[in-house]
């Protein structure tokens, strides 16, 4: 089984890039399952109705999330009916949408991670708790960790190492080069990376970064515009035993045609 993990993809740069690629890319290399993070889709941050229905007429099977999904409110309704996005799955109790979903080939599982994040659930206990309740279910277990700390990414891995088929970090926008798979079976990466305008501080307008670092004002950030970089990487997978068989990067720089 081959899983394409596209990291975030940051507003309408992102979108467009993904309805660019993805039909090749399933294409040429015979991918079975298309999840991307998709928390900051809608104007850079968060995802509304449009934003997921954009990426999902673009290809994507099924949409993560993180820290910004609850940005925009009329998500919180939709989360409830629409089948395809998870939410973290550590968040409290009583929060709207879900933590996992299984499709007819996978598990796919939202986690958050708490260092320089936020105050949440334990994303290792979580897990546990989800791996010991949830029978049956397929062998093929992928978890989208969106996190901060590349040491609290690799704890996670380690610590799932053989029980899942992959742990794949999203969050920070810049993709890293560590991929490997763990001596039980689990491939891992800290960062998949993110899609969006290429010229920009994770996403965003240079300059509007740049004025909030040195005024420490508060003020919306603009999405950055121009060429755009598609960050993700392909897992394979023994659909039998759910162990990893291979991971690789796939990164690709577009040219904006609007331009």
């Amino acid at each position: 089984m081959r899983i394409l993990m596209v990291g975030d993809v940051v507003g309408k740069p992102g979108r467009k890039a993904v309805s660019t690629v993805l039909s090749d890319l399933r294409r040429k290399h015979g991918i079975d399952l298309i999840v991307a993070n998709g928390e900051n889709a809608a104007g850079g941050i968060g995802l509304t109705p449009e934003t997921a229905q954009e990426l999902f007429k673009s290809g994507v099977d099924v949409i993560t999330s993180g820290n910004h999904i609850w940005h925009h409110r009329e998500i919180i309704s939709y989360l409830e009916n629409e089948p395809n996005i998870v939410r973290p799955l550590n968040m409290p109790p009583g929060v709207p949408g879900k933590g996992y979903l299984i499709t007819e080939e996978a598990m796919v599982v939202n986690l958050l991670g708490r260092v320089f994040v936020g105050h949440y659930d334990c994303p290792f206990r979580a897990m546990d708790h989800l791996l010991e309740e949830v029978s049956p279910r397929p062998p093929v277990v992928l978890v989208d960790f969106h996190g901060e700390a590349t040491a609290e990414k690799a704890a996670l891995a380690w610590y799932l190492d053989g029980r899942v088929s992959a742990v794949l970090g999203t969050h920070t926008h810049v993709g890293t080069i560590d991929t490997r798979i763990l001596p039980r079976g689990t491939a891992f990466v800290s960062d998949v990376g993110m899609v969006g305008a290429s010229d920009s501080v994770i996403g965003d307008d240079v300059a509007s970064v740049i004025d909030r670092f040195l005024t420490m004002m508060p003020h919306r950030l603009s999405v950055g515009k121009g060429n755009t970089i598609f960050n993700s990487v392909l897992v394979d997978v023994d659909e039998k035993n759910g162990k990893a068989k291979g991971i690789s990067r796939i990164d690709l720089e577009l040219a904006d045609n609007e331009g």
